[in-house]
């Protein structure tokens, strides 16, 4: 069968790392562990199972590797291992809202909520703009995971600083200190209320990329409890990073978070 997927991701952001195809020679070449998963697809592309996730963590280690100069990143089993193209759209556009400030020419420093073990967001906010960071997160093993892919990554380490969140009812109170200043916070908060609610999420997913029932779902990207879910969901999550950031309005240019759910958005605008 011959290919008919496009060449180029165009509904990526035009400085994307990863608006062209997966170049797996490449990737192999910096990453040989990869090798073992890549496999020809129905369409006689190179390409991984990515329902396994195995094979995602490897392709996750290439691309971080490849793209962004990081060695070593290794996340404790079943913890989420982020999509990297999807992550680096976000720094990405939250660069662009801090470059219509013309009186940008500083070091930009950047507050991360909810970090995970995978420190994404420092990794590829540093390596793609030099900024610096201060990330946090309720989970002391994220954390922890967190310092050894920075003690692995000495250059990027110098860079970020992780805080742990005491009190998984706050977002950014606990977090921000008095002499803290950022430019900006990221946040990209659990998606679901409940257990219940994030396997119903998984299982639509996968069975929609199958097209067949799945009675028992595996999430090829992994996840935690708390990295998936937390009461109230995002949309309770967001509403409290809004109503807390009213008290470091003056420590903050801007605080922004993912919102993963259309719906949500309306009430959020209000």
């Amino acid at each position: 069968m011959t290919s008919i997927h496009p060449t180029t991701k165009t509904e990526l952001h035009p400085r994307s790392l990863h608006r062209e195809r997966y170049d797996f020679k490449a990737l192999i070449k910096d990453c040989p562990g990869l090798a073992a998963f890549v496999r020809e697809n129905d369409y006689g592309d190179e390409s991984i199972d990515f329902f396994n996730p195995d094979a995602v963590r490897m392709l996750n280690k290439a691309l971080l590797k490849h793209h962004y100069q990081i060695d070593n990143w290794e996340i404790p089993a079943q913890y989420l291992c982020p999509p990297i193209p999807g992550r680096a759209d976000y720094i990405h556009y939250v660069a662009d809202l801090l470059s219509e400030n013309p009186q940008k020419n500083k070091a930009i420093k950047c507050l991360d909520i909810g970090v995970g073990a995978n420190c994404i967001y420092p990794l590829i906010g540093n390596r793609t703009y030099d900024w610096q960071f201060v990330a946090s997160d309720i989970d002391p093993i994220a954390i922890q995971n967190g310092q050894q892919i920075l003690k692995a990554n000495p250059a990027i380490a110098q860079q970020v600083e992780l805080r742990i969140q005491k009190n998984d009812r706050d977002v950014l109170v606990g977090i921000i200190q008095p002499n803290d200043k950022f430019d900006l916070v990221i946040c990209n908060p659990p998606f679901h209320r409940s257990y219940a609610d994030s396997q119903a999420g998984t299982r639509r997913k996968v069975e929609n990329l199958k097209q067949k029932q799945v009675l028992n779902p595996v999430l090829n990207f992994g996840g935690k409890s708390k990295e998936l879910w937390c009461e109230g969901g995002e949309l309770k999550f967001i509403k409290t990073m809004m109503l807390q950031s009213k008290e470091f309005s003056n420590q903050c240019e801007w605080f922004t978070a993912i919102v993963s759910k259309k719906d949500h958005l309306a009430q959020l605008e209000q």
